[in-house]
């Protein structure tokens, strides 16, 4: 059974940091393509990033480039997401999510077919 779990969201004001975790069970991080979804009050689901473990490519949203870097631990089957300069629009529930297949087809909520129950950020002004 896939399980994702994230940690690591809380409050911070803008233009602070923070680092997301997402512990992975039930698959291997080399076999399929790992991301993050956020959902903020109000709005659909959105995709910020997916990364294609098999070749490392990554594929960022518009609003993720140059803050947002996904990493991995493939030993302990672990994805990191490290948000630097945050922005009011940043607070939502970041979800991680496992792709559909080995690569990254896209970084949207379809591109991705399981995902966590998510970790709060709230970015204050």
């Amino acid at each position: 059974e896939v399980q994702l779990v994230e940690t690591g969201g809380g409050l911070v004001q803008a233009g602070g940091s923070l680092r997301l975790s997402c512990a992975a069970s039930g698959f291997t991080l080399d076999d399929y393509a790992i991301g993050w979804l956020r959902q903020a009050p109000g709005k659909e689901r959105e995709g910020v990033v997916c990364l294609s473990t098999y070749d490392r490519r990554t594929y960022y949203s518009d609003s993720a480039k140059g803050r947002f870097t996904i990493s991995s631990d493939n030993a302990r089957n672990t994805v990191y997401l490290q948000m630097n300069n945050l922005k009011p629009d940043d607070t939502a529930v970041y979800y991680c999510a496992v792709g559909r297949r080995y690569y990254c087809s896209g970084y949207g909520p379809d591109d991705f077919g399981s995902w966590g129950q998510g970790t709060q950020v709230t970015v204050s002004s």
